[in-house]
């Protein structure tokens, strides 16, 4: 029983220019990737070409034990393939949609050839940022402990803002970049999660299992949003941004009839011994603890799945106990479970959470982050029971919504004021000086754990303990050679030799500082260091 796990972030931060409200978002978020290669190539002039590999991914596979066909697939689900960029995608009038500026439009890329824009790319950390739809997105590289998981899905961020200013520096002009999860215009962006599992564990006891958890851990880890429905129609305070999208209780999509549990079967590793839980019920959060209890708290539910002691819960309707506690910020309303008992979200978590408290104190744990994830879980439903508003300097959504209806009481202001729906878009804020969390942590009204040392270190240095490590110091070393990188997969081409050379990385935890250290430690040229990592391979 641990709350380690090899675990992964995703998040897709939603994007504007403000001269141009109207600006094609696609054309911004490849602003933004492309930025972020050329800063990099100021360091390393190579480490842009490194291409994203798609060759092993397998997006329409479902767990369920069928391959979905793709002309039967929606097309956000082919994410198999490289995004195309159209040739006249930079002229003014494809990103001046509303033709209110295209003097600005046509000063963002000018003379640059559209095939030469870098929209997918590996990074030195391990992680991966790419345009993906009408986004920017960070993909953290693999870590192993809840805490690493938040200190390099926060070293995303720290991208995000240095792309932001580069794109600004280099004549592009000015972008802004929330980590929110919806425009309230009906379109909502992911923040997802992946956790690797084995593959004996049968998937009906992950359905079953987690999907309470599910719909009650945003008392914990939701972002809180001004409003109600896809549209956010009602201009009224809940838990998640996310909340109000979710249709199905189980299914394959991501963005269309979006599942509570979702079955994507992509490993990205070991077929045979792995599955990869792809979480896409989750807000993005600014917050640290936030994310530490998102992570640490689902990796204790899912050994209590494999150990066969998680809680026997049922909802009655999933989807709806999911709607109905997000609408609560008091957080007393309860849920039907089909027993016909009815429990809060406090009351299921604390069900989950005592599974864990028995089964560790039954078999044991050794470690400090099961230590920690246990104490902060139990710590924070003690304070949501006595009062949500205790738990402002951990929680996300409560800190937001203390602002928040204190500004609008302060000044008179219901919360359809567009004041306040600005003060709700400005919560999300990348930009340290303007963001509203980021000025609430700064004056320590809200917890951190990691300092913004740390977090520029993660940055560019990749997690020693997983194959993140590998990839992440062969794009630092060895950049000119690499053609293309994945999670399981490098590839080389090095002159003179008479094809590529593909090194896979079909385990998570190989590839760690302790197993290939001394490679990099001892400077080898790049043909020996190819044979050394085929030897191990």
């Amino acid at each position: 029983m641990s709350a380690r796990r090899l675990v992964g972030l995703e998040t897709e931060y939603g994007i504007i220019r403000p001269s141009m409200p109207k600006a094609n978002a696609t054309v911004l978020s490849a602003q933004v990737v492309d930025s972020y290669a050329q800063l990099v190539a100021e360091t390393n002039s190579q480490v842009r070409g490194a291409r994203w590999d798609y060759a092993d991914e397998s997006p329409l596979q479902d767990a369920r034990g069928f391959t979905v066909a793709r002309d039967q697939a929606h097309p956000t689900q082919l994410t198999d393939v490289e995004p195309e960029v159209d040739a006249g995608i930079w002229t003014a009038e494809s990103v001046a949609l509303d033709g209110n500026d295209a003097r600005v439009g046509s000063t963002l890329y000018q003379e640059k050839d559209s095939t030469d824009v870098v929209m997918n790319m590996v990074l030195g950390n391990g992680a991966r940022l790419y345009v993906d739809h009408a986004h920017p997105e960070y993909s953290s590289p693999e870590s192993t402990t809840p805490r690493a998981a938040v200190l390099w899905d926060q070293a995303g961020d720290e991208v995000m803002r240095r792309a932001m200013d580069t794109a600004a520096r280099l004549g592009s002009g000015e972008l802004l970049m929330y980590k929110n999860n919806t425009d309230n215009k009906s379109v909502s962006y992911g923040a997802h999660e992946n956790y690797l599992v084995p593959r004996s564990v049968e998937f009906s006891s992950l359905v079953q299992g987690l999907t309470p958890f599910f719909a009650t851990r945003q008392i914990f880890c939701g972002a809180g949003r001004v409003g109600k429905g896809m549209l956010g129609q009602r201009k009224e305070f809940q838990i998640s941004q996310r909340a109000d999208f979710f249709e199905a209780e189980v299914g394959l999509e991501t963005t269309v009839n979006r599942p509570i549990i979702n079955t994507r079967d992509e490993p990205h590793s070991n077929w045979d011994k792995y599955r990869r839980l792809h979480v896409i019920i989750g807000d993005a959060n600014l917050g640290q603890i936030s994310t530490l209890l998102r992570v640490g708290t689902t990796n204790l539910v899912l050994s209590l799945i494999e150990a066969g002691a998680a809680p026997k819960l049922e909802l009655g309707d999933p989807v709806a106990a999911l709607q109905q506690i997000s609408h609560d910020p008091s957080l007393k309303t309860a849920v039907r479970l089909r027993d016909g008992r009815k429990l809060t979200a406090i009351e299921i978590q604390r069900e989950y959470l005592s599974a864990a408290q028995d089964y560790c104190q039954w078999q044991g744990h050794d470690d400090p982050d099961t230590a920690e994830i246990l104490e902060r879980w139990a710590q924070v439903l003690d304070l949501l029971e006595r009062d949500p508003l205790l738990a402002a300097d951990q929680i996300d959504w409560i800190a937001k919504y203390k602002l928040i209806t204190s500004f609008a009481q302060r000044h008179n202001l219901s919360l359809d004021d567009p004041r306040v729906g600005m003060l709700d878009l400005q919560w999300a804020d990348l930009r340290q000086d303007k963001g509203l969390y980021y000025r609430l942590a700064a004056r320590g009204a809200i917890q951190t754990i990691f300092s913004q040392e740390e977090i520029n270190r993660a940055v560019t240095e990749p997690p020693e303990d997983t194959r993140a490590y590998l990839r992440g110091k062969t794009l630092q070393r060895y950049a000119p050679y690499v053609v293309a990188a994945n999670w399981d997969a490098l590839s080389f081409s090095v002159p003179g030799a008479r094809k590529i050379s593909r090194i896979f990385l079909p385990e998570p935890l190989d590839g760690t500082r302790r197993d290939v250290g001394e490679l990099f430690d001892a400077q080898l040229e790049i043909d020996e260091f190819i044979d050394q990592l085929a030897r191990r391979a």
